[in-house]
């Protein structure tokens, strides 16, 4: 099998994750921050640029984008969103000790169980996403030379 259908293959199963999240009752807005977070932590620009992009259209504000890196010092963010955020840090980082009891208390405190579910598939899911896109060196979309 050659790179090009292994990669068809693989978009395939992540796009069955990304479907699930979606059909989640998380709120749209919401996830797009989540997958920002976790895009800005890995590096990812490709992934930066289309999820504040798709945020922006979806009528977020710039305020609350340009936040998102500082989110925890900013006041711009719901208990919710400030919960899933710190779940997409943890989740992300992902070393020894990150997704504490408090974290996940905090998490489930502010999600349904099926929520928290699709917060667990979707920060897994973006930070393959990022992954992929780092590895490839995918260029933002936005990008004009």
């Amino acid at each position: 099998m050659d790179l090009g259908s292994l990669a068809r293959e693989a978009y395939k199963g992540m796009a069955g994750l990304d479907g699930f999240v979606t059909r989640s009752t998380l709120p749209k807005p919401l996830l797009e921050l989540v997958r920002l977070r976790a895009s800005q932590l890995n590096g990812c620009v490709y992934c930066v640029d289309m999820h504040s992009s798709d945020a922006k259209q979806a009528g977020e504000s710039d305020a609350r984008l340009h936040a998102v890196a500082v989110w925890r010092e900013a006041p711009f963010f719901t208990e919710q969103e400030r919960a899933a955020l710190a779940f997409t840090e943890a989740a992300t980082k992902l070393t020894t000790g990150d997704i504490t009891d408090e974290v996940w208390e905090r998490a489930a405190a502010c999600f349904t169980e099926p929520e928290l579910a699709a917060l667990v598939v979707a920060v897994a899911a973006i930070n393959a996403w990022n992954r992929m896109g780092v590895a490839t060196r995918m260029v933002p979309e936005s990008y004009k030379p």
